[in-house]
């Protein structure tokens, strides 16, 4: 991979992140805050020239306005987004293809969290791709559905899904523990799960984030992407031959009353 990704923490348990180029220059997926973002920019020795936004919750944008003033950088999200999302000058659709540092990012539609949820696909074609998932995908978890349906989620989670086992993810926030908690209720004998929960305690025991797990790996234990599990369902008495949807509902029911 030609771009480098730095995690930023924000706020209580948000994610800015930055990916530079091998020439320093940088853009800021979802800025919730300025400050850390300059300062993590500073840090980097990055030179910010665009902000990526993934949806147009305040947590994920509340520093779009500052940053856009002071460095006359454009803000992207989804084309519906535009009037809600601070400080938007350009507005993508499904499958545009925008660029930093000599690396192409796809822009993936993905509604269900909101219904003008982007995924970023950078690097694509490398070994090493990259995707930014906003509040879609989690590790081992996925959005609650403010604003779209649990037909359009499954949709999203679909394509996410298909990429590459490779892919390292990078959701918004650092929900990975309590996610895997849950998971493992509804799987109990999912081993991958209780790796994925040894390995994130260490990373948080060190203070280091868990995000950039894999494809391949949430594939293995993410509960909404296992939704044909056959002890997920009987966990949580899901219907042999009910459909995705009807699945996915009653595992995103589940997980939002879930107190673990």
């Amino acid at each position: 991979m030609t771009l480098r990704v730095v995690p930023v923490p924000c706020l209580s348990d948000n994610y800015a992140y930055l990916a530079i180029g091998p020439g320093g220059e940088a853009v800021v997926i979802d800025a919730s805050e300025a400050e850390p973002v300059r300062r993590a920019a500073a840090a980097e020795g990055a030179r910010l020239r665009a902000i990526w936004s993934t949806h147009h919750h305040h947590d994920h944008v509340g520093g779009n306005e500052a940053l856009a003033r002071e460095i006359s950088i454009d803000v992207l999200g989804h084309v519906s987004d535009s009037g809600r999302l601070p400080a938007m000058s350009l507005g993508v659709h499904e499958g545009d293809v925008i660029g930093i540092g000599g690396s192409a990012a796809r822009c993936l539609h993905v509604p269900g969290h909101t219904l003008g949820a982007v995924a970023y696909l950078l690097d694509e074609e490398s070994a090493s791709p990259v995707v930014f998932t906003g509040d879609t995908l989690f590790c081992a978890g996925c959005g609650r559905l403010f604003e779209g349906t649990p037909a359009q989620m499954v949709a999203s989670l679909a394509r996410l899904a298909a990429l590459p086992g490779p892919t390292r993810v990078y959701p918004g926030h650092e929900y990975t523990l309590s996610n895997l908690r849950f998971a493992a209720h509804v799987e109990p004998s999912n081993v991958d799960v209780e790796k994925a929960i040894e390995r994130a305690t260490l990373l948080r025991a060190r203070g280091e984030p868990t995000v950039g797990t894999t494809i391949a790996e949430e594939l293995r234990v993410n509960p909404f992407f296992r939704v044909r599990s056959p002890e997920i369902r009987a966990t949580l008495g899901i219907a042999p031959l009910a459909s995705d949807v009807e699945a996915f509902a009653a595992i995103r029911a589940a997980k939002d009353s879930f107190r673990g």
